[in-house]
């Protein structure tokens, strides 16, 4: 989603009100449940959230010149920044060696990629549709955030296919413009 993406894709800026702030935290509580207890602590009351209204419907949230989530469509998706400092609040599967420079190039992640030794995914199974972040054996911080093509199920027993979408990876424009 945003190997091509630049400053020149964005159309309009503007400062939300209080109330938008609200619903905003409202909403991105309710799609990721685990990070309540956090945040007030990642949008502050009284704080100055900008949002960056990009090319292909693509809106950025962004405070203190740093990206907290984007939106593409309805769905709000965590940034890797936020993804590094709350680790434990979006659910998270593992690739093998093999796999971390396909996705750090921004390639989909490949079931096998999933499966193999070195590979993890959660006992617990997790629906096709659902943002996951995606860490590499052996690293202690994400390097990626998809949606699961299949269900975590469907990717242990077929083994063969897409498991992940790639939505934002280390190194992508992303992450560079965050890091301007």
């Amino acid at each position: 989603m945003f190997k091509k993406f630049s400053k020149e894709d964005i159309h309009t800026k503007s400062n939300l009100k209080s109330s938008v702030q609200r619903g905003l935290k409202t909403k991105f509580v309710d799609q990721y449940p685990k990070i309540e207890s956090a945040i007030s602590e990642i949008v502050p009351k009284k704080s100055n959230v900008s949002l960056y209204k990009c090319e292909g419907k693509i809106q950025l949230y962004i405070l203190d010149e740093h990206v907290l989530f984007y939106q593409n469509f309805d769905e709000l998706l965590p940034s890797l920044k936020l993804v590094h400092k709350y680790p434990s609040c979006f659910p998270k599967v593992q690739v093998d060696r093999g796999a971390i420079k396909f996705v750090l190039s921004g390639a989909n992640v490949m079931c096998p990629g999933l499966t193999s030794p070195g590979a993890w995914l959660p006992e617990e199974s997790i629906p096709a549709g659902t943002t996951v972040t995606i860490y590499a054996e052996g690293k202690e911080h994400a390097l990626a955030v998809g949606k699961l093509a299949m269900s975590t199920d469907d990717i242990k027993s077929k083994n063969k296919g897409v498991g992940i979408e790639l939505i934002h990876n280390l190194g992508d424009e992303l992450w560079k413009f965050d890091n301007e």
